[in-house]
């Protein structure tokens, strides 16, 4: 969530204006599903804060060399390898801080009363509403032109406005990708349904932080194949459109990433982190 928020930023300092109220945000979030009372919610706010400062110490370096390599790649020219390599290295931080995030909270949950779980639940089940009007309903062309749209606008957060070219490869990638969405809804409905039955026997500082790490763990098999093709395949989209590049949307791009190594080592020094250049 938190790198997304620097993604889908305008610029460097919508970016550090974004991190430094995520707090505030993930706290909304939170109790969204936790119904507390003033102590407990006192509790959670100091979680909250100690996570931040483990996050401020430990991932942000990670991120600013993550970007700043990342920059390095777009200014030559995006390789299959270089996709991967972000892959594997943006996962890999986001299991570390969602497994500490795990360590925080779990022995919250571990006391919550029926009562509090009741309302997780069905908060949960609000959320499956949403999930479903936004990605389930519709026919499959109006789904398929939602998804190339989506995709299309993530695209032009980073490299500007696209060509006609490059938007009709984005359209031809969504209507030639199966839709999986269906196969993502009841995914996410067994992991609720899991991390209700582990709050409810008392699991949770036993199990969330390597279960919440390992998300993906006892997906169905159609549905971790759909979503491997379509890393893969959307790896091999943005290789393509690499190559169409012009070179304004070549610097647009590449001024983003070092702007936002910028900005993670700034927000990485306001905890005492040693940053490197």
């Amino acid at each position: 969530m938190l790198l997304a928020l620097g993604w889908l930023a305008a610029g460097c300092s919508a970016l550090r204006i974004a991190y430094e109220n995520a707090d505030t945000y993930v706290y909304y979030r939170a109790t969204s599903y936790l119904d507390l009372d003033a102590k407990a919610s006192q509790e959670l706010d100091e979680r909250i804060d100690e996570f931040f400062a483990w996050h401020r110490r430990n991932a942000l370096p990670h991120y600013a060399r993550i970007a700043e390599d990342a920059g390095k790649r777009v200014a030559r020219g995006l390789t299959p390898e270089d996709i991967g390599w972000a892959y594997d290295a943006l996962f890999a931080h986001a299991r570390q801080s969602l497994r500490v995030a795990g360590e925080r909270i779990a022995p919250m949950l571990d006391r919550l009363t029926p009562q509090q779980v009741a309302y997780m639940e069905k908060r949960f089940a609000e959320d499956n509403r949403r999930f479903a009007k936004e990605f389930l309903r519709g026919s499959e062309a109006e789904r398929r032109k939602r998804r190339a749209k989506r995709i299309e606008e993530r695209l032009e957060d980073w490299v500007g406005n696209l060509s006609p070219a490059q938007v009709q490869k984005i359209r031809q990638f969504s209507e030639r990708m199966p839709l999986y969405d269906e196969l993502r809804d009841r995914d996410r409905k067994r992991m609720q349904a899991e991390l209700i039955r582990m709050i409810r026997s008392r699991e949770a500082q036993e199990r969330l932080p390597d279960w919440i790490a390992n998300w993906e763990r006892g997906r169905d098999p159609e549905h971790l194949a759909a979503s491997e093709r379509f890393r893969r395949e959307y790896g091999t989209l943005l290789v393509e459109l690499d190559r169409t590049l012009t070179p304004d949307q070549r610097a647009h791009a590449v001024g983003n990433f070092r702007r936002y190594a910028e900005d993670f080592r700034t927000l990485a020094r306001r905890s005492g982190a040693p940053v490197g250049e």
